[in-house]
């Protein structure tokens, strides 16, 4: 750690959770073929929806037999649409260990009442996974805590044989980790995570499983337009073939296969892992060597590679209490975004204080690895600041 300025900066200096960063050399002509001031149920229209259903099908290896729809209300629109028209039959075991999860939570608890099951782990911890009956009920849970920085290390706790579904909300974790398909029966996630598209949209992607549930139940409550799969009990075919639900921006769509065809050029989904791998362990490394820095997350087995949560641990800024703590933090990020170096890495608003540093695959190690001295060098800054402040 030192007091001095580091020389090199990061060359783009986004780091931010959602939305994430765009892809390496990515320029508004990579929308120059956008099908603008045509509907969407043209034939260029649903000819480019139907190829971003294609290239994910491609990229992401999902299974044939499963339906990929792009939905309404990004991620977040995604899995309350699963919610709200497949809940009800089974009981319902809720996960949740950050900001999101617990919206779920609080969707099945509060807003569908269907009095689940709650599994909820402190920021940074799991829940028991063993303690999840994955083979007699419905289960809801992230495949990656954004706001924790905290994923779930494997599938194996979710039965092969289940009679339930299972509800994986993975928008941080798409992409960036290995989604073992035959254990999930709904994925959701949004384009400005892990790929750095813009938002508003959402993926859903139903196993042959989600679709027999949703041809099988009706909803005890009423389902909004945007959240309805089936017409007479039977799947709304079209939603998976790129008949989207209401109209969406045909120039995030141009930007969402912008983001697929580059991660073919670059080796497809092999290659998008190696760089988040890559990306975090920049990060892992350093709070390995760093004193005054460390994991939200508790077990390395569960750290993320996208969203990297850190608190800060040094004694003295500790000693000051909850809301010092939480204004050093904040300070430090300011100081960066002041220098140019860097923005939007602070903590989710309601997650413990300190940092959140997004490593999925759209960043470059070396722009990481020129963080960090600024790190370094912005907490020596804030520290003399609190010592000059005690004097």
């Amino acid at each position: 750690m030192t007091a001095q300025m580091p020389a090199a900066r990061p060359r783009v200096p986004y780091f931010s959770s959602g939305p994430t960063t765009k892809r390496p050399g990515w320029s508004l002509d990579a929308l120059s073929g956008a099908a603008l001031g045509r509907s969407h149920r043209s034939a260029v229209g649903k000819a480019k929806l139907a190829e971003a259903i294609e290239l994910t099908r491609k990229v992401l290896r999902i299974p044939a037999d499963y339906r990929i729809g792009i939905v309404p209300g990004s991620d977040t629109g995604a899995v309350e649409m699963a919610m709200w028209s497949m809940l009800g039959p089974k009981p319902v075991e809720v996960m949740a260990w950050d900001s999101f999860g617990a919206e779920w939570v609080t969707d099945a608890l509060k807003e569908l009442r269907i009095d689940p099951k709650v599994h909820v782990g402190e920021h940074g911890i799991l829940p028991k996974l063993d303690a999840i009956d994955t083979k007699n009920n419905d289960v809801v849970f992230t495949w990656n805590g954004t706001t924790a920085g905290v994923k779930v290390p494997h599938a194996d706790w979710i039965a092969d044989d289940r009679e339930g579904v299972t509800i994986c909300d993975a928008t941080s974790a798409a992409f960036a980790m290995p989604l073992p398909w035959d254990k999930l029966d709904v994925v959701t996630y949004s384009w400005q995570k892990v790929m750095g598209g813009e938002a508003a949209h959402g993926m859903l992607i139903l196993s042959p499983r989600a679709v027999a549930r949703l041809e099988s139940h009706t909803p005890a409550w009423p389902i909004p337009k945007v959240f309805r799969l089936t017409k007479g009990g039977k799947l709304l075919e079209g939603i998976f073939k790129g008949e989207t639900i209401n109209t969406p921006s045909m120039l995030a769509v141009e930007d969402y296969l912008d983001t697929l065809n580059w991660a073919q050029s670059i080796g497809g989904l092999d290659a998008l892992h190696a760089r988040a791998d890559a990306n975090a362990r920049v990060i892992h490394d350093w709070v390995a060597r760093t004193p005054w820095i460390g994991h939200l997350a508790v077990d390395p087995a569960t750290y993320s590679n996208t969203g990297v949560c850190l608190v800060i641990t040094d004694s003295d800024v500790l000693a000051k209490g909850d809301a010092a703590v939480k204004a050093f933090a904040a300070a430090l990020v300011t100081r960066l975004e002041k220098e140019g170096v860097a923005f939007d890495f602070g903590a989710y608003r309601d997650a413990p204080a300190g940092l959140r540093i997004w490593c999925g695959a759209t960043v470059e190690a070396s722009d990481l690895a020129a963080l960090t001295p600024w790190l370094d060098w912005a907490f020596a800054q804030e520290k003399a600041t609190l010592a000059a402040a005690a004097a």
